[in-house]
């Protein structure tokens, strides 16, 4: 048993408990802990050890040596932390409600605060050390390694605080998380949708995980039954998630102003070195190019044969007559033989951990909605999947994510621990550029024109949710931590009132907006972690240059990408993908990546008419 199972008394398909799932299904996380047990053991040492970094305390500025000597302690047992961290989100993850997995996070959040709590010192102290004095101290070899992590971290000197400041933020990590942690207890485990009935006249149980499967069904009925009752549950709820949003951003908002930053963006940007123009200039891009999307929404109208559009009309496959079934080996070939451009190390390694037990691959009872990829420096990098076989979207979200476990392969591989993990902004570069090569090869590969305009419009609608939609999201952001930064409260109406004029602004005036569609800004998992999803979009642009420079170039072109995968955070994102071949600091990439979409609307239009 895998995805669900069927009542006989009641004839409803619900998913299977985790018990029943087949281990072969299901990741093997033997890589960072072979048990619990071992895990416990882990975390034991982690406790014991606390106490030996404080023995530093006061004194950083003695000598380089004390300085690397404290480094090379706080490294090692931040990896410690990072196992344990990744084994128990895990864990939590293939069971929300699991009560023993979440204790073990738990647990795991509570002695991370007491790490932070103990090595708050060294930031402020190292800031404190006279600026001459630290120059030459970065000349001493001990601190090679160190020498780009401690450049980094002195950059920071307006927006650290006294040691005793640091401290108390330190105290307060576990208090930060609250609206995040409530938010997901919420949206997975508390939140009941009912069933719905589908196309094949089956009740069919809609959750968080079946939600876009209703929205991808031919039958417009089933679309719109499930995206009311969906929005019904959130409808209901409300005030409490508009409570839980507010609160995440206030925390946002506290953070930026504690630390002297001009604002919760100017600090969510500051660590990667991001000028504000780039997330700027990614908004005006797209505003720009919004008639594209309108004419857009009006030929798929059109080609559906409706009188007005609705959200739950916007996902459905324009070309339904083509039916989807990619059973999981299936799928991986397909993969493979699209990432074929990156050679054999590249195919090897990720074709042994798709087909191994690097996924946890199909949804069962409380596991976490969506999809993520985990990867750490000592574990395998875990991909978690709710994978649905008819449904060609799950394809491209497993390439996407093996594009993120393959940049964790390849950092954790060629970097040491300190420079490994790279930027959230670099890595949907990885994965976007996956969904181009496979998209590619699709396209390539199809057999007739219904076939191209079935991807033809995939990638419209890859392209209009990566990079338009998150753009939305991204302004969204901005625009509510702006609010509060003025003393603009933000409450239910207010939080809703700015969507809406969202939504109208980029779906434009011949498109049917819902009333609960206000409501989708209480269910989006990234505002909760805010400032992230203009990445997406970033992203999707330098991977379409990319994927277009290895597929139309040769061997340094290739050699250039696969050296971006390798360089984790060893130099700062911008300079990374200048390496690789784009300069994201100019809006041309965006402008590019739009400028396609442009065209193939036109394709997509024209192939319409053509075949009537």
């Amino acid at each position: 048993m895998t995805a669900a199972d069927t009542d006989a008394s009641s004839q409803v398909k619900t998913l299977a408990d985790r018990s029943e799932v087949a281990v072969s299904d299901t990741w093997d996380l033997s890589s960072l802990f072979e048990s619990n047990e071992q895990w416990e053991a882990a975390f034991n040492e982690l406790e014991a050890r606390l106490g030996e970094i404080e023995e530093f305390d006061g004194k950083l500025a003695e000598s380089a040596s004390s300085l690397a000597a404290c480094l090379r302690l706080d490294s090692e047992l931040d990896r410690l932390a990072e196992r344990l961290a990744y084994y128990a989100m895990l864990r939590t993850s293939e069971d929300v409600g699991d009560s023993g997995s979440q204790a073990m996070y738990a647990r795991f959040q509570s002695i991370a605060s007491k790490l932070a709590q103990a090595s708050s010192f060294i930031r402020p102290e190292i800031m404190s050390i006279d600026a001459d004095k630290m120059n030459a101290m970065l000349q001493d070899e001990e601190l090679s390694l160190f020498q780009l992590q401690l450049e980094r971290m002195l950059k920071y000197r307006p927006h650290t605080l006294s040691q005793e400041g640091e401290q108390i933020l330190a105290m307060q990590s576990e208090m930060a998380s609250a609206a995040r942690k409530t938010f997901e207890q919420l949206h997975n485990v508390d939140m009941k949708f009912g069933a719905v009935e589908n196309e094949n006249g089956e009740q069919v149980e809609l959750s968080n995980a079946t939600f876009g499967q209703f929205l991808q069904s031919p039958s417009r009925e089933v679309r719109k039954a499930a995206f009311h009752q969906y929005y019904d549950n959130y409808q209901s709820h409300e005030n409490t998630l508009a409570a839980t949003l507010g609160g995440s951003i206030q925390k946002d908002v506290y953070y930026a102003k504690v630390r002297n930053y001009d604002s919760a963006l100017s600090a969510a940007l500051f660590p990667d070195n991001m000028p504000s123009t780039v997330y700027d200039n990614l908004i005006q891009s797209v505003r720009n190019h919004l008639p594209s999307v309108y004419r857009y929404l009006d030929v798929r109208r059109r080609m559906m044969g409706i009188d007005e559009i609705h959200h739950y009309d916007t996902y459905v496959p324009i070309i339904s007559e083509i039916e989807c079934d990619y059973p999981w080996d299936h799928a991986v070939d397909v993969i493979m033989e699209s990432l074929q451009p990156l050679g054999e190390e590249y195919l090897s390694a990720l074709d042994t951990g798709l087909r191994g037990r690097w996924c946890d691959r199909y949804p069962n009872q409380g596991k976490r909605s969506g999809a993520f990829s985990a990867g750490s420096f000592d574990g395998d990098p875990y991909i978690l999947m709710n994978y649905k076989p008819k449904v060609l979207d799950d394809v491209f979200t497993l390439t996407h994510e093996a594009g993120h476990s393959m940049h964790s392969y390849y950092s954790s591989s060629n970097q040491p621990y300190e420079y490994y993990n790279y930027t959230i902004f670099v890595a949907e570069v990885a994965s976007t550029f996956n969904e181009q090569l496979l998209g590619h090869h699709l396209m390539q590969n199809a057999t007739d024109d219904r076939e191209r305009m079935y991807l033809i419009n995939k990638e419209i609608d890859s392209i209009r949710g990566t990079i338009i939609r998150q753009t939305m999201f991204a302004e969204f952001e901005k625009i509510t931590h702006e609010m509060i930064e003025s003393g603009e409260p933000l409450t239910t109406d207010s939080f809703k009132a700015v969507y809406k004029e969202l939504l109208q602004a980029y779906f434009g005036d011949n498109f049917s907006i819902d009333d609960q569609l206000e409501l989708e800004c209480f269910r989006i998992p990234h505002f909760y972690r805010a400032f992230y999803v203009y990445k997406y979009a970033t992203g999707l642009s330098a991977a379409i240059a990319l994927s277009d420079r290895v597929l139309n170039g040769g061997e340094q072109e290739l050699t250039d990408y696969l050296g971006f995968l390798k360089g984790g955070c060893s130099k700062d994102s911008l300079d990374l993908l200048r390496g690789a071949g784009v300069d994201m600091e100019s809006p041309d990439a965006v402008n590019t990546a739009l400028a396609r979409f442009e065209t193939l609307v036109d394709q997509l239009d024209e192939m319409s008419k053509n075949n009537g």
